[in-house]
């Protein structure tokens, strides 16, 4: 099936199972073995995320997956990719899909954009954000490395260095200009954005999902940016639950570990079932 996308591109998203729909920005296919594969896993990623998410969520509900990350590698938004086109870009994909109404989850960038989408429609009937604060996000950090980034994609160095997994200063530049500059269109729109002032337009039921030692530190190449992510959430817990999130910290985890499926899953989908009404919920 087909979705199209706020500059007239076409996304590609597959429908599965039945039940309350669900919207997942993920890839649904399965892993293709490989360098790439085997590059993902070396840096704590599972290649097979997406798929494994899909397969077995639609056991409760419509899952409607469209890989948005790997559409803006493929075809990047370089001056349009804002925060207001992301969020259109995923009712889009509710339309094509024929949802009324919808649930979705998200994971760190993806768990922002989550949140935009949030505050611009009356449609999300569940937000499940994973890896990103709802109030104290790293809006000015993330900014400073994805321009950090952009100037590396501008002019990488002559000879890079064997990357060392784990180390952000030994990684090698494989990005392109506009790979790298619609993030930086995507941080700089949120710029100015107050997350704590657009709570009050956030009806929907809500849950946060962190890893407790999910904090980043890059090094001088990404401007020594410090991307707080678990340290907001358990710093402002208290506040997030009057706010009428739902809040679960991960001992010991970090952002990749948070992220699997196997640790995810058993938090977000009795969550999900409990909250969307659905008929086998628990």
């Amino acid at each position: 099936m087909i979705a199209v996308l706020h500059d007239g591109a076409e996304l590609e998203f597959e429908v599965h199972g039945a039940g309350p729909d669900l919207l997942l920005p993920v890839n649904p296919a399965p892993a293709e073995e490989g360098p790439a594969a085997e590059q993902m896993r070396a840096w704590g990623a599972d290649p097979a995320l997406g798929h494994t998410l899909t397969h077995t969520l639609v056991e409760h509900f419509r899952v409607i997956a469209f890989d948005y990350e790997g559409h803006v590698q493929a075809h990047p938004k370089a001056d349009t990719l804002t925060a207001e086109a992301i969020a259109n870009d995923f009712l889009a994909v509710a339309d094509a899909a024929g949802c009324d109404d919808f649930a979705y989850y998200g994971y760190s960038w993806l768990a922002l954009a989550g949140l935009q989408l949030a505050i611009r429609t009356d449609r999300l009937n569940a937000l499940v954000m994973g890896g990103y604060p709802p109030i104290d996000g790293p809006y000015d950090a993330m900014l400073k490395v994805t321009l950090a980034t952009y100037e590396q994609a501008k002019n990488p160095p002559a000879e890079q260095a064997e990357a060392v997994p784990g180390d952000w200063d030994s990684a090698t530049m494989v990005l392109s200009e506009e790979q790298t500059r619609q993030f930086v269109t995507l941080y700089e729109s949120l710029r100015d954005f107050d997350d704590r002032a657009v709570q009050d337009r956030i009806t929907c039921p809500r849950l946060c999902v962190v890893g407790e030692a999910d904090n980043i530190d890059y090094g001088p190449r990404w401007g020594n940016a410090h991307v707080a992510i678990g340290t907001p959430v358990i710093a402002n817990r208290a506040e997030l639950e009057r706010l009428g999130w739902q809040v679960e910290i991960l001992p010991g985890l970090d952002h990749m570990q948070t992220m699997q499926a196997k640790t995810i899953l058993p938090v977000i989908t009795p969550w999900l079932q409990t909250n969307l009404g659905s008929t086998d919920a628990l």
